[in-house]
């Protein structure tokens, strides 16, 4: 998803124009600037404190649920803030928006770490964007969590050592999605599927992964030799609808971002291809707008009525309270990857408390230490400050799980299986775990 147009785009040449940083006591002010201009957040005076960052999709194809997933971020930090902070100091966000692209996503890292100079940054969400921003956290030191990439390809580049412990994400890899997916179109007696997914990091690592486990329960897969893969900047999808619904398979495994996704599937609705296969999608679309962004038929039906998905779930000993707040701020429920944004965050500051110190490096020398057993378990992170300034060990319970990182930065999840209702709305039916 690279920009077409060289050098930097108009919106990032005036955001590394400007240092800009949010204040520390972060209100609904701030919120409106992070979501409704996202690229850089107000200019202000340097802080003394930590500084930290988001790098998350306010605009572009995952919009629908990154825009949910900034507003938890600053409500983080708003809560650190309001019980003494981090260090003895408030605590500063600078929001950027990826735009949902590798190389804005590049450009406001490389703003966040060498402009900024933030310590740590949660993002991104889509995978093909941090694996253009993480070389730059790794560059400069910065920690980078992400609460929703969840290519398997970042379990391999850690393994080998590329990392140097400066990434980790509070969402489970592909590896287990893809496996509990396999196990979900198994159980529900599909023997022949294919597989439609976005041309990128994500979308092939999750093919791949999918294809290996369904067939070990005994499945086929009928387009594995030649797969259906689209261009994320193509703007029509006809040939791609038609290819993946071809020969008849019992379902087709879906694993799209929205606004692409959006447009393929209608086109499949539309040349009536998709009539009697079910389609079985991913963490990508799981946003209350997709259903409306596919459309209705000419009597008003949904056209993803009936369809199933998977998305990691929230099922951390956390989570009560973190849905308490969020309720009342913003009078709707809980969001996908809202948990696993208010985890990360939480992560970068108990890290940076407990090494007593605002550095990336302090930061990442902390960080497996305040998410993992031995310590004393908190769900609290104003409960978790507290006993580090009073020098105890912790290990914080988050709200999407226990946040148990391994050598690799990489947590286990459960997932939700959600549908779509005959009124378009998504609703959670049950739970699903890896084989």
């Amino acid at each position: 998803m690279h920009s077409s147009t060289p050098g930097l785009n108009p919106r990032t040449a005036i955001a590394l124009a400007l240092t800009t940083v949010v204040t520390g006591f972060l209100s609904a002010a701030c919120q409106d600037v992070a979501t409704n201009n996202p690229q850089t957040s107000s200019p202000t005076p340097a802080a003394k404190g930590l500084k930290i960052g988001s790098l998350l999709p306010a605009t572009g194809d995952l919009s629908s649920i990154g825009q949910p997933m900034l507003n938890a971020v600053p409500l983080l930090v708003d809560t650190v803030n309001q019980c003494g902070g981090v260090n003895g100091e408030p605590v500063t966000l600078v929001a950027v928006d990826d735009q949902t692209d590798p190389r804005a996503g590049a450009e406001g890292m490389t703003k966040l770490t060498e402009v900024d100079q933030v310590a740590g940054v949660v993002g991104s969400f889509a995978s093909s964007v941090s694996s253009a921003a993480v070389p730059i956290a790794v560059r400069n030191k910065v920690m980078l969590i992400s609460p929703g990439s969840t290519s398997p390809v970042f379990t391999d580049r850690a393994a080998k050592g590329e990392f140097k412990g400066y990434w980790a994400r509070t969402a489970p890899p592909d590896t287990y999605q893809a496996q509990a997916l396999a196990k979900l179109a198994h159980d529900k007696g599909f023997k022949r599927v294919s597989t439609l997914v976005i041309n990128n990091d994500y979308g092939v690592g999750f093919e791949k992964v999918f294809v290996a486990a369904f067939k070990k329960l005994g499945g086929t897969v009928i387009n594995e030799a030649n797969p259906t893969r689209y261009d994320p900047k193509a703007t029509t999808f006809d040939t791609e609808a038609a290819t993946a619904f071809a020969n008849k398979p019992d379902a087709v495994i879906a694993v799209l971002y929205t606004e692409t996704g959006s447009l393929l599937l209608k086109s499949a609705y539309e040349q009536g291809v998709s009539k009697g296969v079910q389609i079985l999608l991913t963490d990508g679309v799981s946003s209350p707008d997709f259903p409306t962004q596919v459309g209705q038929s000419a009597t008003g039906k949904f056209i993803l009525a009936g369809a199933l998905g998977t998305v990691p779930g929230a099922d951390g000993k956390a989570l009560a309270d973190l849905s308490k707040r969020w309720e009342a701020k913003y009078n709707r429920p809980i969001s996908p990857f809202v948990p696993h944004s208010w985890d990360a965050t939480a992560l970068l500051v108990l890290a940076a408390q407990a090494a007593h110190s605002n550095t990336g490096e302090g930061i990442q020398s902390k960080i497996r230490e305040v998410a993992n057993g031995p310590g004393e378990e908190v769900t609290d992170v104003c409960q978790g400050l507290e006993l580090l300034r009073q020098g105890k060990d912790i290990n914080y319970q988050g709200a999407s799980s226990n946040v148990d990182l391994d050598a690799n930065g990489d947590v286990v999840g459960i997932y939700d299986i959600w549908t779509v209702q005959d009124d378009g709305k998504i609703a959670v039916i049950g739970k699903v775990t890896p084989q």
